[in-house]
């Protein structure tokens, strides 16, 4: 039965690969503004994100271990700088870089707070 649900996952999975790689405009038109729909490769690359920021938020909710919700914590902090990259390299605007810097800043931090908490450690160990 275990694998039944993987071939089927799998499925799933590859069908939205497709569907990102080869029909971004309709992915896109749903979650990001109209006016960034005119780049090709830069669209590719915001579908590809919103859907890895989807799947970690489905292990987020999901996820067996509090070790595994941390990591794909973790993971969505880092989508999102990427989704701040692709932002800025599209609007040529550079305060972009300095929010996604700033999430990397908090995002390192509390990685380190939630693992020492469920080590079971103080956070001034």
């Amino acid at each position: 039965m275990k694998i039944v649900r993987y071939g089927i996952g799998l499925i799933i999975i590859a069908s939205i690969l497709v569907m990102v790689l080869f029909f971004p405009d309709k992915i896109l038109k749903v979650f990001i503004a109209p006016e960034l729909s005119s780049v090709g490769l830069l669209k590719r690359g915001m579908g590809i994100l919103l859907l890895s920021a989807f799947f970690c938020l489905f292990r987020i909710l999901r996820g067996p271990t509090p070790s595994d919700r941390i990591v794909s914590i973790d993971m969505l902090g880092i989508l999102i700088i990427g989704v701040c990259a692709l932002l800025s390299i599209v609007t040529q605007r550079g305060w972009y870089i300095d929010i996604g810097i700033a999430w990397a800043l908090q995002s390192f931090i509390s990685t380190l707070a939630l693992s020492k908490f469920l080590e079971g450690r103080d956070f001034d160990e």
